[in-house]
């Protein structure tokens, strides 16, 4: 497999850009897609037996269990960084190895209908978060340590957005090509 295609296993839908301007009616769009994206990962994995939920989404990839779970672990903490940066100032986010929480059990092996289920009601209460959020709210800022960037929530809605159609896309692209 040549690299351009391995690039394209791993970006689907391409790799998050910043618009030059956020402005009210993408922030919209943002919202509405975390919204979504409960139904939209249930609509992909609809169907999938245990073989299929074992199948890596690209070579050295997750699995689409994995995948799924990693979803779940990935807005839970979003989730939380959003809270804090609404509570406190400029606060400094933890950092977690989403690669190795992917291997513990839960990752490998829990059903994925446990964190369909908590995407459900997380993206229930953050969608509600998200739409009474002000502009001055939007601009909060948070630090993450490990890039060592300072982000507003405007640009961290838009991440989300991005990050779920990007898993939901791994698992539509790979249902496809195994003609699923």
């Amino acid at each position: 497999m040549q690299k351009d295609d391995i690039e394209l296993l791993k970006y689907p839908i391409g790799q998050f850009e910043k618009p030059h301007e956020i402005t009210e009616s993408i922030l919209a769009e943002w919202i509405l897609d975390i919204k979504r994206l409960p139904q939209q990962l249930t609509d992909a994995v609809e169907g999938l037996n245990k073989e299929q939920l074992a199948t890596p989404y690209r070579p050295d990839g997750w699995t689409v269990r994995q995948t799924v779970h990693h979803v779940a672990d990935s807005h839970i903490n979003a989730y939380t960084r959003f809270k804090l940066a609404l509570t406190e100032s400029i606060p400094t986010i933890r950092p977690y190895e989403e690669q190795l929480w992917a291997e513990l059990s839960d990752g490998k092996n829990a059903p994925i209908e446990w964190s369909l289920t908590l995407l459900e009601a997380l993206h229930l209460r953050w969608g509600m978060l998200l739409e009474n959020m002000t502009r001055a709210d939007f601009n909060k800022q948070l630090f993450h340590p490990a890039t060592r960037h300072t982000n507003p929530l405007n640009v961290m809605a838009g991440m989300y957005s991005w990050h779920g159609r990007h898993h939901v896309a791994h698992i539509i692209e790979l249902r496809k090509r195994m003609n699923w």
